[in-house]
């Protein structure tokens, strides 16, 4: 029987089929029809506009507080609104911060604070006290000095770390060079501007900013209007009425032509390319639709022009996107990027600029239309399962002034828009004949390359910046004297580290070094021979995640209990490295030359190149201070480096005792070695 069902259902599927005209393009179905729920809202005499959307699916409740002040510059106190973000949050004049967070925690609740905002969320049936809690901190926050201090280390230890970052120094550029570095949107902080902020100013700016003019409390959840009423006149009826200063900013202008501006990084591996241009652009627009769009089809995901022409035909990248801003209050941006390696730096500027050009001459195809829509409407109506997501619905809705029915007729204004209108609409934000094309990579390999750059037939010219956007001298290539060679930088690093006699007698090396990378601790154990023969072992609390053996012939990987045989490029790599002093064979090696002079973290270093491994010599220690390898992992290329230091001396040889680890992937570890013993601990069967 079942048998018999199963045969009737399978002839019902194919006549099913077979009544499918495949010839035609079948037409979109009617766009989901959208509930929100609709807000209640009512505002306190001190100007706090409360928006409340009740929402009784589940037993939990968020609440948003935001502060939508004009847009303000911190000048000489720039990192003055981080500091005061990062304090808010650490109990109140009433609770001090152990008992509020352990209170916060008894209830499962979560609160997260900035300098204008507050979020918290939480079961419903502890919703009075979550909002009170949140309330008290955001009202009545105890600034103390030691809290102030602690913070303010915590803010010039990371811009220490961002200093050598080639992302964050890209992106810190290219916002002071689109909007101009005295802008609310180009202004960045410094070591300067942080060490000039004192606790009084903290205490000034809150309030002067932290004010209920422009603040906005939206709930969201199983709660009642008249109760959140109640509360929210309870809980914030003494904030002071209070309105924050206005200055008013002229506006930014675009580059008055298609220009390169590059930022030398001499440390960078790969190139951040960011080609962008202002934009006036408010969500009420009419056209915000079609230029959303626009985006999506251009470098809005792994479907769009930039990622399938950068990667997925060229392979010059891991990701090309773009996006687009808009904003009622400030000017916005468009911006394209991608990160790429150095040698393809040119050409990706050229993919850029003709996939943008492209975009603004040409109409996009009915296809390319329908899956970009199909992104949208998926992508909007999953977003809708999140609380979160109704609240800041309800709070763009005020705050940029969108009609009431802006989400509830969003997926039809999506299906509404047109091929013709997309194209008006990319060229209208899209302007390639002013672009800025923001650069920062290794100016020594890619800027002779750059100046050969060309647009619409004519040569796209290169200015250079410093690393906090400031005009600079393009930079000039250092000569090797006529007296350095191959063998002699490489005879100097033997010599510096023991001599030759000393390493000949190191038959073996065992080595331990702790790191930690994404909040784990890992120990990794290593063992090398002269005649070639190397194992890595990496734990992390007591249990092997990941081992690498090279027995001088064939080698293995082991990661998460799946073995892998070394092939291709890993297996030469391994027989490169598996000596302990592999430089002593590099002297002798075919192919291996002295490239140049490179600067590397401030000090000028000899470049050998050995296939595709760079070696960093210091000119003025001889000591080796960089190794840095290109390997390709799934057909896209993969570059890692590596930085020593710390160098030790251990029974007559010296060691790097730090190691610093760029996975290539945005990932850095630093290892720091704790043993190192030489002819004892390696065994024959450590190799097998």
């Amino acid at each position: 029987m079942k048998k018999f069902i199963f045969t009737l259902f399978f002839i019902c599927a194919i006549a099913t089929q077979a009544q499918i005209d495949r010839s035609r393009q079948p037409q979109p179905g009617p766009a989901p029809e959208i509930y929100l729920g609709t807000p209640n809202t009512f505002e306190l005499e001190n100007g706090l506009k409360v928006i409340v959307v009740e929402n009784h699916k589940l037993p939990r409740v968020s609440y948003t507080l935001a502060i939508d002040n004009p847009p303000f510059t911190e000048g000489t106190k720039a990192g003055v609104s981080s500091l005061t973000g990062s304090m808010l949050g650490k109990g109140s004049i009433h609770l001090d911060k152990d008992t509020f967070n352990e209170e916060v925690d008894y209830m499962g609740a979560s609160m997260v604070f900035g300098s204008g905002s507050a979020h918290a969320s939480g079961l419903a049936k502890y919703a009075e006290r979550i909002l009170q809690l949140m309330a008290d901190a955001a009202l009545y926050p105890d600034f103390k000095e030691d809290e102030f201090r602690k913070e303010k280390d915590l803010l010039l230890e990371g811009l220490k770390a961002d200093e050598k970052s080639v992302t964050a120094t890209a992106q810190r550029v290219e916002a002071a060079l689109a909007y101009g570095k005295g802008s609310p949107q180009g202004e960045f902080i410094t070591k300067e501007t942080v060490n000039n902020v004192s606790l009084q100013d903290i205490k000034n700016f809150y309030g002067n900013y932290f004010v209920p003019e422009n603040a906005y409390l939206v709930v969201v959840g199983d709660v009642k209007f008249a109760d959140i009423r109640r509360q929210a006149e309870k809980y914030f009826k003494a904030w002071k009425k209070s309105a924050p200063p206005v200055v008013v900013f002229p506006d930014p202008s675009d580059a008055q032509y298609t220009q390169i501006n590059l930022v030398n990084m001499p440390n960078a591996v790969q190139s951040e390319i960011a080609v962008e241009n202002l934009v006036n652009l408010k969500m009420s627009d009419p056209d915000y639709f079609p230029a959303m769009l626009a985006n999506k089809i251009l470098g809005g995901g792994a479907e769009a022009r930039l990622f399938l022409n950068l990667r997925e035909d060229k392979g010059y990248t891991y990701g090309a996107y773009s996006r687009i801003g808009a904003d009622i209050k400030t000017t916005s941006r468009f911006r394209a990027s991608a990160s790429v390696r150095n040698e393809v730096t040119d050409s990706a500027v050229v993919a850029f600029l003709s996939e943008i050009d492209r975009i603004t001459t040409e109409k996009v195809s009915t296809q390319e239309l329908v899956v970009a829509k199909a992104d949208y409407v998926g992508n909007f109506v999953m977003a809708l399962e999140e609380p979160e997501t109704i609240a800041r619905y309800a709070l763009l809705t005020e705050t940029q002034k969108l009609p009431e029915d802006f989400y509830q007729t969003y997926l039809e204004k999506i299906n509404a828009v047109t091929g013709d209108q997309v194209l008006v609409a990319a060229k209208k934000y899209f302007k390639g004949n002013n672009a800025r094309i923001v650069v920062t990579g290794k100016a020594g390999d890619i800027a002779k390359n750059l100046e050969k750059v060309e647009y619409k037939g004519k040569k796209v010219p290169v200015f250079y910046f410093d690393k906090y956007a400031n005009p600079a001298k393009k930079p000039e290539e250092k000569a090797i004297a006529a007296d350095v060679t191959l063998k002699s930088v490489l005879d100097k690093y033997i010599q510096v580290i023991g001599g030759e006699e000393k390493l000949h007698s190191v038959k073996s090396i065992f080595s331990k070094a702790t790191g930690a990378i994404q909040g784990m601790t890992l120990e990794i154990v290593a063992k090398n021979t002269a005649d070639g023969k190397v194992v890595s072992e990496t734990f992390m609390m007591g249990t092997t995640l990941s081992k690498q053996v090279f027995n001088g012939e064939t080698g293995y990987m082991v990661q998460q209990g799946q073995r892998k045989e070394m092939e291709g490029e890993m297996l030469t790599s391994a027989k490169e490295n598996a000596y302990p002093f592999p430089e002593l064979k590099l002297r002798n090696k075919e192919g291996v030359t002295l490239e140049g002079i490179e600067e590397v973290d401030g000090r000028d270093a000899y470049v050998v190149k050995n296939g595709k491994t760079r070696l960093y010599f210091d000119i003025g220690s001889g000591l080796k201070i960089s190794r840095v390898s290109t390997t390709e992992i799934k057909g896209q290329p993969l570059t890692q480096t590596f930085k020593f230091g710390d160098y030790r001396d251990v029974e007559g040889v010296k060691i790097p005792f730090k190691t610093t680890f760029d996975t290539g992937t945005g990932m850095q570890m630093e290892l720091t070695t704790t043993e190192v013993k030489f002819n004892e601990g390696v065994t024959d069967a450590d190799f097998e």
